[in-house]
């Protein structure tokens, strides 16, 4: 079966077991930050699982890969 789950920032907090509501993904990005040169798999702030599906997902360069460059982009700013 295909999945059909859109690849966008609501379904991949969603996909990584957070909150998903706008008001939440708008305060995960205030609240949360990558340093200079860190990766986003070894952020701090992660559980084991949400770190694992970050890396899979970027190493299949699968459909969520340009949504998860989009997290990271968001956290550096």
């Amino acid at each position: 079966m295909m999945d059909t789950t859109p690849k966008d920032m609501t379904h991949l907090f969603a996909q990584l077991g957070l909150p998903c509501e706008p008001e939440a993904i708008t305060h995960f990005f205030a609240s949360h930050r990558l340093g200079a040169g860190q990766k986003l798999e070894d952020a701090p702030f992660w559980r084991g699982a949400q770190r694992a599906f970050i890396m899979e997902e970027m190493r299949q360069d699968s459909e969520w890969s340009e949504t998860i460059e989009s997290l990271d982009a968001g956290l550096r700013k």
